[in-house]
C-alpha cells in the first residue's frame, strides 16, 4: 500500500496510528537525515536486510529505494510487505514513476475536509447521482459564514493558526516544497521560477490554463512552464480539472481549468484573509469556487466507484465548474456561486449540459451561500454550501 499527499497532511500520524493497531515493529523514516543516507548509499542492502511487515515515511525522498522495492516484493511476492508514503505523487514523478507499477494499491491522503472537521457524513454526490439533494433550510447564510473556514483552509497545522502565524506556516511549507522536494523527487532547481508559477496558478485559480500565456508572463517557453506544472501538480500543490467532452458534446473548449488544491494555501499565496473574502468579488468568486470544487473532489475519492472528473465550457460561454462521471456514464454537474440568491440564468450551463446528455444526465446543483435548498425541477438545484458537510 502507498499512501500518497501533500507534505503536513497527517500522512505520519495514520501510519503510525496503524502501526500501533497491526503490530508493525519497523517503521522508517527518510526525513531523517542518517536513515536518508544510509538509504541512499545502499538502497538494496537496506531493503533486503529490512524486517517485514515495514512502513517507509517519505519513500519519495530517497527514488532509488523503490526498484530495491520492487525486486524485493517480486521475490517474496505476498501482500501486506511495505507501506509507503510519500509527499509526492510517485505515479507521475519523472525518476521513479514506473517501479511499482501492478504490485501496490495507492490511496491519497489531501487536506482535511470540512465533512471530517465537522464529523458528519457527507451525501451529496450520492443523492445528485440518484437525481435530488439534501433538503436543507435554516442553513448559515451570505459570505461571511464560510468565509473564515475558506481561509483557514484543511491542512491540519495551519487550521491550529491565524494571522502572521498561519502566513508564517504556509510561506515555509511552500519552502520546503519548491527547494527540498523538487529535488528530491526529479532533481530540478530554480525554485524562483517555480514560485513564479506557483503565484501565476494562485491568481488564476478556478480559471482556464494557458502554458503559452503562462510562459510568456513568466519570461519562459511554454515547454518550461508545462514541465513545472507537472511539477507541482505531482506535489499535491495545484491540480488541473480537464475538459468534458464526447460524442454527444461538441464545440466544446479543450482547455484546462487549474486549481491550487487548498484554499488556505491559495488565501495565502493571493495575500487575502476572511474580511476580504467578504469584500471583494474577485477574491469571493475564484476563493469560493476553488474550497468547493476541491471539497467535491476529495469526497469523490470516499466512493466506492472512480469518478472521472471535468470541467464543461463551451464556445458560447456555457460552462459547468465541475462535472462527475461514474463508471455506468451517469453524469453529474455542480456550479458555484458565492452569491446567497440564485437566478435561473445561473442554472444555463447544467441545463445545457443535461439537454446534451439526456438520460446519462442525473442530476445538477449550484451551490450557493443562500440558506435552504430550492428546487429547479428535472434534477436541478440549488444548494446551500453547507451540504459539502451538513
Amino acid at each position: 500500500m502507498v499512501i500518497l499527499g501533500a507534505r503536513q497532511v497527517g500522512k505520519s500520524t495514520l501510519v503510525e496510528r496503524i502501526a500501533a493497531e497491526t503490530g508493525i515493529k519497523t517503521i522508517v523514516s527518510l526525513d531523517e537525515q542518517a536513515v536518508r543516507v544510509s538509504a541512499e548509499n545502499d538502497p538494496t542492502g537496506v531493503i533486503n536486510d529490512m524486517a517485514l511487515p515495514a512502513i517507509i515515511d517519505e519513500v519519495h525522498r530517497v527514488p532509488d529505494l523503490m526498484l530495491a522495492i520492487k525486486r524485493r516484493v517480486d521475490r517474496e511476492q505476498r501482500p501486506g510487505q511495505f507501506l509507503l508514503t510519500g509527499s509526492a505523487n510517485i505515479l507521475t514523478a519523472p525518476r521513479i514513476a514506473d517501479a511499482l507499477t501492478g504490485r501496490a494499491e495507492y490511496l491519497r491522503l489531501w487536506p482535511l475536509t470540512q465533512a471530517e472537521i465537522h464529523g458528519t457524513p457527507a451525501t451529496l454526490l450520492h443523492q445528485l447521482f440518484a437525481g435530488t439533494a439534501p433538503a436543507l433550510s435554516g442553513q448559515p447564510g451570505g459570505r461571511s459564514a464560510y468565509a473564515s473556514m475558506i481561509a483557514a483552509g484543511g491542512y491540519p497545522m495551519a487550521r491550529l493558526r491565524e494571522g502572521k502565524r498561519r502566513s508564517r506556516y504556509f510561506e515555509s511549507h511552500v519552502e520546503a516544497l519548491l527547494v527540498r522536494d523538487l529535488a528530491d523527487i526529479a532533481g530540478v532547481g530554480g525554485p524562483h521560477t517555480t514560485r513564479q508559477l506557483l503565484n501565476a496558478y494562485a491568481a488564476i485559480s478556478g480559471a482556464l490554463v494557458n502554458h503559452a500565456s503562462l510562459g510568456r508572463d513568466l519570461g519562459v517557453n511554454q515547454r518550461t512552464a508545462q514541465a513545472r506544472t507537472d511539477l507541482l501538480e505531482t506535489l499535491f500543490v495545484i491540480r488541473r480539472l480537464p475538459a468534458y467532452s464526447g460524442n454527444l458534446l461538441n464545440r466544446v473548449v479543450k482547455a484546462p481549468k487549474g486549481y491550487i488544491t487548498d484554499s488556505g494555501l491559495l488565501c495565502h499565496l493571493i495575500g487575502a484573509d476572511a474580511e476580504r473574502i467578504v469584500k471583494d468579488d474577485k477574491v469571493a468568486g475564484m476563493t469560493f469556487e476553488t474550497f468547493a470544487v476541491m471539497e467535491l473532489l476529495r469526497l469523490a475519492e470516499w466512493g466506492d466507484h472512480a469518478l472521472r472528473a471535468f470541467h464543461y465550457r463551451d464556445r458560447d460561454g456555457r460552462e459547468v465548474d465541475l462535472v462527475l462521471e461514474h463508471p455506468n456514464g451517469d453524469v453529474i454537474g455542480i456550479e458555484v456561486k458565492a452569491a446567497a440568491s440564485i437566478h435561473t440564468s445561473d442554472l444555463t450551463g447544467l441545463r445545457h449540459l443535461r439537454s446534451k446528455l439526456g438520460d446519462r444526465f442525473r442530476g445538477g446543483a449550484v451551490l450557493y451561500t443562500g440558506e435552504a435548498t430550492v428546487p429547479f425541477g428535472n434534477g436541478l438545484f440549488a444548494v446551500p454550501l453547507s451540504a459539502l458537510w451538513a
